[in-house]
């Protein structure tokens, strides 16, 4: 498997690969055809938008559906420095305590009112309570108060120097402030953004469709756009998200113009799909995706250390990538560690248990004299993501060979991840394990990695308790350079080996499908569609 370079990859050029055609697929036609032209493109994304609610929900097609409708204060460019958006400029007191924001001029919200300080604060706050790195920068905060239309100020209790990293980095999108005030663990029912899309509520059917048009009154900034940061200027009168579960269908909806873009073509298509006339593919996300299984470790029979220590001999993340990737194996890596490969914080220290000859004789053994008694162990997966379906089913069977008692739950993505909510014994409709991919750039520090905390009730599904990973995810925190960071994270990692708040499973990553007549498609690791066009 090769190891990709994340974090440096230049800006790349959307390259054409048409070329003699194959054989097309069959042509099942989608149910409704949505709007054409040039001012409107019809997206399939990678997965259904089962939440507006970008901080309830951590999947990411609800953080793609975020960066269309709201703006941020800040942003990454590609060398991950924050670059500011909605803000003119951030100033820091000598002694590095106090901030002070100053807001652009005109800034307006989808309902006409003026984004206000209050607003970003209330944002922010919002956060604070749980995203982790927020959550690092709020524990600080001793106050935040407005001092004008457009200026605000926090005053933290110690300099913090990730200040404008954390938020640039954990897209706090800005809303008003009473939207804001939801607290995270309720989802918010109403969207009015800040960006350059309006969300269209009344064009919102789960599982079919989701619409936006383009917000007039969003004013772009004047830089050419990197990544999270520059003009956003919207190209389209109207974008239509129409889900389509079954890959074969939307690629062949492709092929015939129906829709302009797929997000997460099925990579055994994608040969088929680059060579098809008028269809062009590329790797738009250099940054990919870590595959991972999660336990609930609040309950048996994953509650046991024992138990979970002794899988790591028989899960093999050779095995994982495989089923991700097929063929195209140049788009998986492996071995993985707990920070995404080719960042400046993965190392391969500490993995031998995992990275090591596989042994599944030694795993089963292990897993008997753990205490495992056959517990039933309920494993959900999500029958709509081909990808994640495929690792799941080579997981089911990794710990099936070594003795689990699976029982294997397939179920829509939005139905899974009301589920994991669920804390209850299996018995009462709980869970014990799922696989899931999470985006490299997210995962590829400890202050952004939500998969990686120990903090119990408070963490991610799952809720692994753990002190001493967070303690020295603080010492990360406060570390003065990358070096001294990288020291941290190969402590992070052996530790992590200990208590399995999950297990890496390999990294991979997928390209975009499109047809010829779209153009100005950013590099990100999520979809932006801010600079694109449509031809015709």
């Amino acid at each position: 498997m090769r190891r990709r370079t994340l974090l440096t990859t230049p800006l790349l050029a959307v390259p054409v690969l048409a070329s003699p055609m194959l054989a097309s697929l069959a042509r099942p036609a989608l149910a409704q055809r949505p709007a054409s032209g040039a001012r409107t493109l019809r997206f399939v994304p990678q997965s259904d938008l089962s939440s507006i609610d970008p901080l309830w929900s951590v999947a990411t097609v609800s953080v793609t559906h975020g960066y269309m409708v709201w703006d941020t204060l800040f942003g990454l460019d590609q060398a991950l420095q924050p670059q500011p958006q909605m803000c003119e400029r951030a100033e820091t007191s000598p002694d590095g305590l106090t901030w002070t924001f100053t807001l652009r001029p005109g800034l307006v919200f989808q309902d006409n009112e003026p984004v206000r300080p209050a607003d970003c604060i209330a944002s922010l706050q919002r956060y604070m309570q749980k995203d982790p790195f927020m959550q690092a920068l709020g524990a600080l905060v001793q106050e935040t108060r407005p001092l004008d239309d457009r200026r605000w100020t926090m005053r933290l209790s110690r300099p913090f120097r990730q200040t404008l990293f954390a938020i640039a980095l954990r897209n706090v999108f800005i809303m008003p402030e009473r939207i804001a005030q939801t607290p995270p663990a309720t989802q918010f029912k109403e969207v009015v953004g800040s960006g350059p899309y309006r969300f269209l509520p009344d064009e919102w059917q789960a599982g079919a469709h989701a619409g936006y048009a383009r917000f007039d009154k969003y004013a772009p900034r004047s830089e050419p756009p990197v990544l999270f940061t520059g003009g956003k200027v919207a190209n389209f009168d109207k974008v239509d998200w129409i889900v389509q579960p079954d890959p074969a269908t939307a690629a062949a909806a492709l092929q015939r113009g129906e829709v302009d873009l797929v997000e997460r073509p099925l990579l055994d298509l994608v040969p088929m799909l680059s060579r098809s006339p008028g269809v062009r593919t590329a790797e738009l996300d250099s940054f990919g995706a870590l595959g991972m299984l999660r336990f609930n470790q609040l309950q048996p029979p994953f509650d046991n250390p024992r138990l979970r220590q002794a899988l790591l001999p028989g899960l093999d993340q050779a095995e994982v990538v495989t089923a991700a990737v097929g063929d195209m194996k140049q788009f998986g890596t492996s071995p993985v560690g707990f920070f995404s490969a080719g960042s400046p914080m993965a190392t391969l220290d500490g993995l031998d248990a995992l990275t090591g000859p596989r042994d599944m004789a030694r795993a089963k053994r292990l897993v008997a004299e753990s205490g495992y008694k056959g517990e039933r162990v309920v494993m959900v997966a999500p029958s709509d993501l081909p990808q994640i379906m495929a690792m799941s089913q080579v997981v089911q069977d990794q710990l099936q060979r070594m003795g689990l008692n699976i029982d294997f739950q397939p179920t829509d993505w939005g139905t899974m991840l009301s589920r994991l909510t669920k804390r209850d014994p299996v018995e009462q409709g709980g869970w014990s394990c799922f696989c899931v991919t999470w985006a490299g750039l997210s995962v590829a520090t400890p202050g952004s990695s939500y998969p990686l905390r120990g903090n119990g009730a408070a963490a991610w599904n799952g809720w692994p308790t753990d002190p001493k990973l967070e303690a020295l995810r603080d010492r990360w925190l406060d570390a003065a350079d990358v070096p001294a960071g990288q020291a941290v994270c190969r402590e992070m990692q052996q530790q992590a080996m200990q208590s399995l708040p999950f297990v890496p499973l390999g990294q991979w990553t997928q390209p975009a499908a499109f047809t010829g007549k779209v153009t100005g498609l950013l590099p990100s690791p999520f979809m932006l569609f801010w600079n694109a066009r449509k031809s015709g």
